[in-house]
Formats: structure tokens, sequence, C-alpha cells
């Protein structure tokens, strides 16, 4: 497999891992905000982010202070 898809793999299967561990579980951000993990996108900025249900936006994963086990 040449290395630019090889590459996009790795990425994908990253992607889908951390949406199968978020979506749906209890968190605290570290602004306060808490809640469910609504949706999960990768932002070619930003990385990966997550919106909180009841809350409006997009937070960078690294705000996650408390996660639910």
């Amino acid at each position: 497999m040449p290395t630019g898809k090889r590459r996009a793999s790795t990425i994908l299967a990253a992607f889908e891992k951390a949406q199968s561990e978020l979506l749906g579980k209890a968190v605290v951000l570290t602004d306060g905000k808490a809640g469910t993990v609504e949706r999960v996108w990768l932002d070619e900025l930003h990385g990966l982010r997550i919106s909180i249900k009841g809350h409006d936006g997009k937070w960078p994963v690294s705000t996650i202070k408390i996660a639910q086990e």
C-alpha cells in the first residue's frame, strides 16, 4: 500500500476508535461545561473536536477534564 494511503487509513482508524469511545459519554470540559458527547469531528486545523448535547459550539477533545468511565 502506498505511504499516503497507509497514513490516511491510520488516521481514519484512530478517528473511528476515538468516535466510538467518546459518543454518548458524559464529560466535563475545562471551562465547566458538562454533558454528553453528541458528535465528533476531525478538524483539519484543530484536530479532534466534540460537541456537547445542550451546548452550542465545538470544542477540542483536549478540553475534556473528566470523562465517564
